[in-house]
């Protein structure tokens, strides 16, 4: 006999919207949720990665609102770290495998709760802080082994607005427009 899998409940879209209102921080993954997963080396080893603009400037407009936003990545990158500066982002946490343990001290600095924080991941890499914060999300592409435990789903995949969409219910919740944050 066999056991049947089951598969979370997501969160519908309003349901996503509420439990923003919470929510003091936004982490990121970089490859496969800021970028579409791909990297790009040259023969001297300088790597390349795009990434989608209206994520980078959600995520600023997000940051002027309050919104504290950290990147938390598994390796390090020269791309991610200019990508990062470029729009002002000073959490910029890379190269340690154990996200819960790369984030925890930005958290106890910030006086954070792992409630407080939403996180948004597309790897097995990513079960670890997803299954401990207060909000975790996967994009449409993700690792199913990653949507098998988070709360939402984005409908865009990685690289394609998944951000924007994340940080859109950001606004919502408070009853923000986000072009009143534009300068």
């Amino acid at each position: 006999m066999t056991k049947s899998k089951m598969t979370k409940k997501h969160l519908t879209r309003r349901q996503l919207v509420n439990r923003f209102r919470t929510i003091k921080l936004l982490a990121l993954d970089v490859d496969g949720v800021l970028t579409d997963d791909r990297i790009y080396f040259g023969p001297d080893g300088f790597e390349m990665k795009q990434f989608h603009i209206s994520d980078g400037l959600f995520m600023v407009l997000a940051m002027r609102a309050g919104l504290e936003v950290v990147i938390v990545s598994g390796r390090h990158s020269d791309a991610t770290t200019t990508r990062m500066k470029d729009l002002g982002i000073t959490h910029v946490l890379q190269q340690m495998l154990d996200k819960r343990k790369q984030v925890a001290p930005l958290l106890k600095k910030l006086n954070i709760s792992h409630d407080e924080v939403a996180f948004v991941g597309n790897e097995i890499l990513d079960i670890g802080l997803a299954k401990e914060v207060g909000l975790s999300i996967a994009v449409a592409d993700a690792a199913p082994e990653l949507i098998d435990v988070v709360d939402y789903v984005t409908k865009a995949r990685g690289g394609t607005g998944a951000v924007k969409e994340v940080v859109m219910a950001y606004f919502t919740s408070r009853g923000l427009d986000p072009a009143s944050f534009l300068r």
